[in-house]
């Protein structure tokens, strides 16, 4: 048996060390299937994150909402829903997409809220070797109602600040 005792160990800083810059915005949605007397908007509360560390942006998207109570456990609410995450190099004009995903776990989580109707989902990280110049997350919520017959309909959220 071997004890060790006294011993420092330094580490190098990692890049999960570094802080995330993040900016939440908030926007309601309104079901368009729907027009009946109960509440049906869905509040949603996005923060989208971006960091710069060793060489690489990193981003991520927190997804809060608040639903109507009549839609928990209702999987017939949508025919989809996902997170469009992006990290865009700004530039003057449009920025331009250097990574993205479409994060389509937000659909059961908006079907299973709590009791309140209410939940959060969470992105991935993406990952992106920077070149010189700053970057950003952005998103969009994009939720494609049953019965509404018009596919997705996207509510874009501001970007993260620059990193």
């Amino acid at each position: 048996m071997s004890l060790l005792v006294g011993t420092t160990v330094a580490l190098a800083p990692t890049a999960s060390a570094a802080p995330y810059r993040c900016k939440t915005s908030s926007a309601g949605v309104d079901n368009p299937a729907y027009s009946g007397p109960w509440a049906d908007n869905i509040n949603f509360s996005v923060k989208l994150c971006a960091k710069r560390a060793s060489g690489y942006i990193y981003t991520y998207a927190k997804v809060d909402f608040e639903g109507p109570v009549a839609d928990i456990n209702m999987t017939g609410t949508f025919g989809g829903a996902r997170f469009r995450f992006q990290t865009k190099k700004s530039v003057s004009g449009g920025d331009p997409v250097v990574k993205s995903a479409n994060y389509t776990g937000l659909e059961y989580r908006l079907e299973h809220g709590d009791t309140a109707g209410n939940g959060s989902f969470t992105t991935g990280t993406l990952k992106y070797r920077a070149g010189s110049g700053r970057y950003r997350a952005d998103g969009a919520v994009q939720l494609d109602w049953n019965n509404h017959g018009k596919g997705y309909r996207t509510t874009n959220f501001s970007g993260s600040p620059t990193v």
